[in-house]
C-alpha cells in the first residue's frame, strides 16, 4: 500500500467494538486486570495506553522500523534516546545543529559524562579523525537545520557499522514521507512530531522509532522509566495531523521551491540555502536518498540592517518559532532558535546576524512572494 493511503487511514480500522472511524482517546491512566496474573495489555498509561498504542505502530510502520515510542515533545524524545549512553561515553554530532540538541548536550548530559564532538557528518576523513575508543553513536540531521546540509546516509551507515556505532538520524524536516532512514542504514530516527507531523502548530509531541529487538527493548525501558510520554489527547491530535502529511508536504515543497526560486532572483539576497536548488552543495545526494523536499530553507541578506525592518513589515508571514506548520513563519536563528549555540561556532557554520529561516506554509504562493517582496520594499526605502 502506498504511503498516502497509509496516512489516511491511520487507526481507521482499528477500533473493533463500534467500528470508529477515527480511533477513540482513552483518558484512562489505569486499566482494570481481568484477574490475578493476567493483564489487558494496558496497566497504566505511562507503560501503554491504546490510542498511543495505535500511534506508535503508525509511526514505526510508516518510517519502516519495528518499535514506535511517542514522547512528550521532540526534546524528551532525545533525552530518552540518550539514556542509552553512560559515563564516559561519546557522541559525533552534525555541525549546523538545532540549538535546543546543543544546549541539552552541552548543559545537561555533560554533567554525566556524556561528550560530543561536532562535524559535518559528510566529512568521512574527518568522522574517522574524530571517533574515539568511547565513541558510541553518531547523531545525525539531515537536512540541518538552518543550513540545509545533506549527510550522505547510507554511506555515513555503513562507516559506523564499521566501528559498531549506533546511527540517529533526525527526519523532522522531511518526514517519512519524502525520506526513510532506517532503510538507508540508520538504528534510530527520531522526529520532532510539533513541526510536519502534527502540521498545525496545535500539538507538542516527539517520536522515536527503530530496528532490532534488543535495541527496541532498550528503549521501551527507558521510555516507560523516564516517562517522557505522550498523553491521549495529544496522540489523537497527532494522529489527525498525520492523516493529511501527503498532502501538506507536497504543497510545503511546491511553495518552498517557488519562494527560493524568487529570492535567489532578488538583489538584497546573497545566498539561499535550499536542497531543492542545483545549486546547493547536497543537491545531488538529496535527489538520490530522498523522494522529495522540505518547505523550510535559510536565506542570507547582504546587509544585516535589513533585518529587523523585514521582520517588522512582514504581514501574512507571521515572525514565530517552530516550523512546518500549514501557517507561514520566518524566524531569525541567531537570537531565536541558535541562541544557546556560542556565536563562534554558530559564525563557523554560517548562522549570523544577517541569516532568515523561513518555513514556508499551505498559503498560495503568490500571496506569500508578494508578502515577503513587500517587506523587502519597505526595508530597503527605510534603511536607505
Amino acid at each position: 500500500m502506498k504511503i498516502e493511503s497509509r496516512l489516511a487511514q491511520i487507526g481507521s480500522v482499528q477500533e473493533p467494538v463500534t467500528g470508529a472511524v477515527n480511533f477513540p482517546i482513552y483518558h484512562a491512566t489505569a486499566f482494570r486486570h481481568p484477574r490475578l496474573g493476567q493483564s489487558t495489555g494496558f496497566d497504566y498509561i505511562r507503560s501503554q495506553s491504546p490510542t498511543r498504542k495505535v500511534l506508535e505502530e503508525a509511526a514505526a510502520e510508516l518510517e519502516s522500523g519495528d518499535r514506535g515510542y511517542a514522547c512528550s515533545s521532540g526534546m524528551a524524545a532525545l533525552h530518552t534516546i540518550f539514556g542509552l549512553f553512560s559515563q564516559g561515553d561519546h557522541l559525533l554530532v552534525s555541525l549546523d545543529l538545532y540549538g535546543g540538541t546543543y544546549r541539552l548536550l552541552e548543559q545537561i548530559m555533560s554533567r554525566y559524562g556524556v561528550t560530543a564532538s561536532y562535524i559535518d557528518t559528510n566529512d568521512m576523513e574527518g568522522l574517522e579523525r574524530l571517533r574515539k575508543p568511547n565513541t558510541k553513536a553518531i547523531l545525525i540531521e539531515t537536512p540541518t537545520n538552518p543550513l540545509m546540509m545533506i549527510t550522505d546516509l547510507e554511506a555515513v551507515s555503513e562507516w559506523a557499522k564499521q566501528h559498531g556505532l549506533l546511527v540517529i538520524v533526525d527526519n523532522t524536516l522531511l518526514t517519512p514521507f519524502f525520506q526513510r532512514p532506517l532503510e538507508l542504514g540508520a538504528d534510530i530516527v527520531i522526529h520532532s512530531a510539533s513541526k510536519y507531523l502534527g502540521g498545525h502548530n496545535d500539538v507538542l509531541a516527539g517520536l522515536i522509532m527503530a530496528k532490532g529487538q534488543e535495541l527496541c527493548d532498550q528503549l521501551s525501558f527507558l521510555h516507560n522509566s523516564i516517562g517522557a510520554v505522550l498523553g491521549p489527547q495529544d496522540c489523537y491530535m497527532l494522529m489527525r495531523g498525520m492523516k493529511t502529511l501527503a498532502l501538506r508536504m507536497e504543497r510545503h515543497q511546491y511553495n518552498a521551491v517557488r519562494m527560493a526560486e524568487f529570492l535567489q532572483e532578488h538583489p538584497l539576497v546573497e545566498q539561499v540555502y535550499y536542497p531543492a536548488l542545483p545549486t546547493h552543495p547536497g543537491y545531488e545526494i538529496q535527489q538520490r536518498q530522498a523522494s522529495g523536499n522540505t518547505g523550510i530553507f535559510s536565506f542570507k541578506m547582504r546587509e544585516a540592517a535589513m533585518i529587523e525592518p523585514i521582520l517588522r513589515h512582514i504581514k501574512l508571514i507571521a515572525f514565530a518559532e517552530s516550523l512546518g506548520g500549514v501557517e507561514s513563519l520566518m524566524t531569525y536563528p541567531a537570537v531565536q532558535t541558535h541562541a544557546d549555540i556560542p556565536e563562534e561556532i554558530r559564525r563557523r557554520v554560517g548562522v549570523d546576524d544577517r541569516l532568515l529561516r523561513l518555513s514556508v506554509g499551505i498559503e498560495h504562493i503568490e500571496d506569500l512572494i508578494a508578502d515577503l517582496a513587500q517587506a523587502f520594499e519597505a526595508a530597503d526605502k527605510e534603511i536607505h
